[in-house]
């Protein structure tokens, strides 16, 4: 077993040795999403390892080739379904917004102000700040992000 410290709860976590950082944040009810299914294809589960990188494996093709898509990457980025926990002193902290899976998603928000900036599912790209107010015409710019996720390329690296 290995701990993990989860700082958007302020909790350690224990957790079999190899199991996947996603499986550990799904676990406490973090709000990550895997609009993928943990393939890593998609931004939902983009986090920042704020300490113990090295107990981490190694980031996979795949998840180099998704992490050189996100807006928001630093050298602390991984995306949690692509990084086992293999060592001790890992600390996670997730990104801070809310990813959209749908227009019909944002037609439901229209009027109202987002507590937390609103990210593209695909490269966590702001597409609504926090604090503003999701108006219609906002909304309209946005069509481009109702996109089947299976659909998005999963060609091999």
């Amino acid at each position: 077993m290995k701990e993990v410290l989860l700082k958007p709860i302020n909790e350690r976590v224990s957790i079999k040795t190899n199991a996947r950082v996603l499986d550990t944040l799904l676990a406490k009810e973090c709000p990550v999403m895997m609009a993928c299914g943990g393939n890593g294809i998609c931004a939902t589960c983009h986090v920042y390892v704020s300490a113990g990188m090295e107990s981490l494996t190694p980031p996979t093709a795949r998840e180099k080739k998704t992490l050189g898509l996100v807006s928001g990457v630093d050298n602390n980025s991984r995306l949690s379904c692509q990084c086992r926990i293999v060592g001790e002193g890992v600390e996670v902290l997730l990104p801070e917004g809310m990813y959209v899976q749908s227009f019909s998603e944002l037609e439901g928000l229209i009027g109202k102000r987002t507590n937390v900036p609103i990210l593209h599912p695909k490269d966590g790209r702001v597409l609504i700040a926090k604090g503003k107010i999701i108006s219609r015409s906002k909304i309209m710019q946005l069509q481009d992000v109702d996109f089947d996720i299976g659909t998005v390329e999963t060609e091999s690296v």
